[in-house]
């Protein structure tokens, strides 16, 4: 297993960087790492979504939800079987800190820990910057 934690401070308030993270269909409008994302109904926990990054089309199930607080999500893919937690905490400064946490088990996991790790906290670290990028973006237009 393998796992990896990252955070940013976003100068917007949690309902904002929430309201963006958690609209997936719009995830490839803002992420380059993500050329599709869908899901049918409403964000809520058993709910599934599909999306392809990084040439993986992933099917996650949210497994957990507290609305403007954290999302968890986890689904195999490709001999993956991944968990990932958002957490949303709104800073004394009207900002927001993002916490992103994710692990991975599986086969090719097992086979390449820490080029499989140092693959997971890039693209992390990406999707945290272009959320900011792109949160931070709107509040300024």
């Amino acid at each position: 297993m393998i796992s990896t934690r990252h955070e940013i401070t976003v100068a917007a308030p949690v309902e904002d960087v929430w309201r963006l993270h958690t609209d997936i269909a719009a995830w490839p409008l803002w992420n380059s790492g993500i050329e599709r994302a869908e899901i049918s109904g409403r964000l809520e926990v058993g709910a599934s979504f599909r999306w392809l990054t990084h040439g993986l089309d992933i099917t996650s199930t949210v497994a957990a939800l507290d609305e403007f607080r954290s999302i968890t999500w986890g689904g195999p893919t490709s001999g993956i079987d991944g968990m990932h937690r958002w957490t949303f905490v709104p800073t004394a400064d009207g900002g927001t800190s993002v916490v992103t946490e994710e692990y991975w088990t599986g086969a090719p996991v097992d086979a390449d820990p820490e080029g499989m790790r140092k693959l997971l906290a890039q693209s992390l670290i990406d999707w945290l910057e272009e959320l900011k990028e792109a949160v931070e973006g709107r509040i300024g237009t």
